[in-house]
């Protein structure tokens, strides 16, 4: 199983809203072969792995990181095909949180065949964490990121930002937004840094990009509008701006006259709940949030952050108007976000520190 996980990690970033899936086919002791999700519309993992045993498979044990789904999706029922192909005990790490996707279990104990459950389920559910978090609590799972100075700071009380951490760490940050389904940041990082917001990442998806933007102020100028990826880049990623009804009917225009596609939440400021439940419908996933201060603090106070990507470099900012993590904050520790089995990752002079609930 831990090998069959092991592969299933090699989906990520290609195969979403498909969770990552390995699979490994066992007999008289040896794995016979492997398979495992390579991207969204391609096979299945167990149906990778039972096409190159071929005949091998029948008497064999199938080890599946996820429950064969029992529906006609973008393919056909694993289940079905695991139970054409003779396999006699099939192994699974974690049943299936989508309900129209689940019943392979049932499948396959109704035509005899042997299935245990469970086998390294935390670390399967951790892989796709997202996955559940999506089809569980109805809603994008979300990931805040950012970049600051040892003593918490975002910038200095100027505004300067570029750059706090390492080449390194911006490489492994941008690598983040290909792997999550949608970045998103406020219009203020827009007005300051004019970001372009893409993974340029080869062999990802790039996100879609979103922007908070309450009074529409973004300029029709932004390299976020005008930006046009290299042929070596996956599809142009599509463009979102969350903002309000007190916003500029006119400015809507234009910019959906871009093709952007405008989306109000609010009255008066974007609405982070209201904002997430429409992601849900549009079958958004999960989303990177990179800040500014105020909108990480949005996101924080609304209690929705599952996971944190925190980079620091290596230099010390000082001063009460140098910008940090905005929003109301917690009125106890008790309400603190606590990261859990978190891990540290130094890249040259800055580190990160990675954690989830």
């Amino acid at each position: 199983m831990r090998e069959a996980l092991r592969l299933a990690a090699r989906g990520k970033g290609r195969v979403e809203p498909n969770p990552m899936v390995g699979a490994a086919i066992v007999k008289n002791g040896k794995v016979i072969t492997r398979g495992w999700h390579r991207r969204y519309g391609a096979s299945h993992a167990e149906v990778e792995a039972l096409k190159r045993a071929g005949k091998r498979a029948k008497g064999a044990t199938l080890f599946v990181t996820l429950e064969p789904c029992a529906h006609w999706g973008k393919t056909p029922p694993c289940a079905d095909a695991v139970l054409r192909a003779g396999v006699s005990r099939v192994v699974i790490a974690a049943r299936d949180p989508n309900g129209l996707a689940r019943g392979g279990v049932e499948a396959l104990r109704r035509a005899s065949t042997k299935v245990s459950v469970g086998i390294l389920e935390k670390e399967a559910r951790a892989l796709n964490a997202s996955f559940y978090t999506f089809h569980m609590m109805k809603r994008p799972f979300v990931s805040l990121k950012f970049a600051a100075s040892l003593d918490g700071k975002l910038g200095t009380r100027t505004g300067e930002s570029k750059w706090l951490t390492s080449e390194a760490a911006r490489r492994y940050a941008r690598r983040l937004r290909g792997e999550h389904t949608a970045v998103l940041v406020g219009v203020e990082t827009v007005l300051a840094d004019d970001p372009r917001l893409t993974s340029r990442t080869y062999g990802l998806r790039e996100p879609l990009r979103i922007v908070l933007d309450s009074r529409l102020r973004i300029p029709l100028k932004a390299h976020i509008l005008n930006e046009r990826l290299r042929k070596s880049f996956m599809r142009n990623p599509g463009i979102l701006i969350a903002t309000t009804s007190r916003a500029s009917a006119r400015k809507r225009k234009a910019l959906e006259a871009r093709g952007v596609h405008t989306l109000v939440c609010g009255k008066t400021r974007v609405s982070i709940s209201q904002l997430l439940r429409e992601l849900y419908k549009m079958n958004i996933q999960s989303v990177l949030v990179e800040g500014g201060g105020s909108v990480l603090g949005s996101f924080l106070d609304a209690g929705v952050a599952d996971k944190v990507y925190a980079f620091y470099g290596s230099l010390l900012i000082g001063g009460t108007d140098a910008p940090s993590i905005g929003g109301r904050g917690m009125r106890s520790l008790v309400d603190a976000l606590r990261l859990r089995a978190f891990t540290i990752k130094r890249f040259g002079d800055s580190v990160l520190i990675l954690g989830s609930r």
